[in-house]
């Protein structure tokens, strides 16, 4: 598996993660994942990180990894290489210290040109793989708020710059749709809705990311659009001419 570094010191790497690779297994698929790559490429940081339990109880080694991407998501992804790394950026990560940029191609034209959306996300009741930030969610709502700025606006489609402020699961996604503008080619969010600009996958991609390393070094670390967004642009831009 070929995975671009972007990055790397003693205490940790940052990859350029393409779409369609798994973080780390999810304990049914064999397709190799990040942590898979992690544990031959970095074969003495093997141990580093925290396993996942599953809910029959069943841990799934992820080898390395401190936050994730969904699969069809691109771009920059942190590991550490030693456990004192591993536990520092954690802590990092629960305290929102770390600021991060996302690219998207979202449907429909967003009416302001920035906005943030403060929403709290729950557990959907009607499939577990999704997320609500609606109503009869299952279990508790987490807070969660999403910045965003419209960069290009198109026929039918808008490209957006958004920047979390928390980390739940699918945040991007399920905001994006509540607002009813979910992103282009989301399976989940918006799967009776015709792929648009070419894209065959999200239409997500993790652009930087901004922290203070654990040497105290200010980072900021950027992941190159992908083909598939250079070309999204393109078009957009051809579009609003």
């Amino acid at each position: 598996m070929n995975i671009p570094i972007l990055y790397e010191n003693d205490d940790l790497v940052l990859i350029d993660k393409p779409a369609g690779v798994m973080v780390h297994g999810d304990g049914k698929s064999t397709e190799p994942t990040i942590a898979d790559w992690f544990a031959q490429t970095y074969p003495a940081s093997k141990d580093v990180g925290e396993p996942a339990e599953q809910a029959d109880g069943t841990l799934l080694a992820r080898p390395g990894i401190v936050h994730r991407l969904d699969a069809d998501t691109s771009g920059v992804l942190i590991l550490a290489k030693t456990q004192e790394a591993y536990a520092y950026l954690k802590t990092q990560f629960q305290d929102r210290k770390m600021k991060k940029v996302y690219v998207a191609f979202v449907y429909g034209n967003v009416r302001n040109d920035r906005g943030i959306i403060n929403r709290p996300i729950g557990k959907s009741r009607r499939d577990p793989r999704l997320r609500t930030a609606m109503r009869g969610a299952r279990g508790m709502m987490r807070d969660a708020i999403t910045h965003y700025r419209v960069v290009t606006r198109g026929t039918g489609v808008t490209e957006l710059e958004l920047r979390p402020k928390t980390g739940r699961t699918h945040q991007i996604r399920v905001h994006m749709q509540s607002m009813n503008h979910p992103v282009v080619s989301d399976p989940l969010y918006a799967p009776t809705k015709e792929p648009m600009l070419g894209f065959e996958r999200l239409a997500l991609h993790a652009r930087s990311i901004a922290f203070i390393a654990p040497s105290g070094e200010d980072l900021l670390i950027e992941a190159p659009l992908p083909e598939d967004f250079v070309r999204g642009e393109k078009m957009l831009k051809e579009q609003s001419e």
